[in-house]
């Protein structure tokens, strides 16, 4: 077998030591779930970034609250975290409203409508960084995974020089090509989740941003309604 063919991406793995093949195998695995947590992450994003529009053109309307609200309650599913915030302040104001008939409890109904928006608002959040972390944790922990292969990889190849009257880089070259492929697979795994992660987090905070912007303005549409 010529050095081509030695030196080719499959035959370095298929060589490599049982150690540095488990640790390719691991950083492939870690690879295929981040790239499949990267995509339903992207549009879940996109998708909340659209109800959310859709849903504040629709409150911003003018429409009747309590014909929204009712909207809202039938398809929670399809209107987004934005109709669902929504749909928990309004329906908070309204038990809290029925309950209480004194002027002077009004007060404590609007605390209740907004810390009920406010739990709304930090479940919506804690959905949206579903993964969030495991994308964070491939970023930084696969770049050392492949390391290690590679460190292993080169100290088996520098061991098989024992064996051997004449060093020379023909014989070490394919142990040091299969040992680098660790570090050049553990890379390819954390690159994308890093920028991936970093992206993410900034459409998150701003859809974040955005909600709590609407917490605030309907907060106070409750409060000129209830005098």
């Amino acid at each position: 077998m010529n050095v081509a063919q030695d030196l080719s991406f499959l035959a370095l793995i298929s060589n490599a030591h049982l150690i540095v093949q488990l640790i390719m195998a691991l950083l492939l695995i870690v690879s295929l779930t981040s790239w499949t947590y990267i995509f339903r992450k992207m549009f879940a994003i996109r998708a909340a970034r659209r109800q959310t529009e859709q849903f504040e053109r629709s409150f911003w309307a003018g429409g009747n609250l309590n014909t929204l609200h009712q909207s809202a309650t039938s398809q929670r599913d399809q209107n987004g975290a934005l109709a669902r915030i929504f749909e928990s302040g309004m329906g908070e104001f309204i038990k809290g409203k029925q309950a209480s008939r004194d002027a002077l409890d009004m007060g404590a109904v609007l605390d209740g409508a907004r810390r009920a928006m406010r739990a709304a608002f930090q479940r919506e959040l804690d959905a949206l960084d579903v993964h969030l972390n495991f994308l964070a944790s491939v970023g930084s922990v696969s770049p050392y995974i492949g390391l290690l292969g590679t460190v292993w990889g080169i100290m088996n190849a520098f061991r098989g020089l024992a064996n051997v009257q004449q060093a020379t880089l023909a014989a070490v070259a394919p142990g040091i090509a299969e040992a680098l492929i660790a570090t050049a697979i553990g890379l390819f795994a954390a690159i994308p989740a890093v920028v991936a992660y970093n992206r993410f987090s900034h459409d998150i905070d701003r859809l974040a941003i955005r909600f709590e912007s609407f917490v605030e303005e309907f907060s106070n549409i409750l409060q000129r309604q209830s005098h």
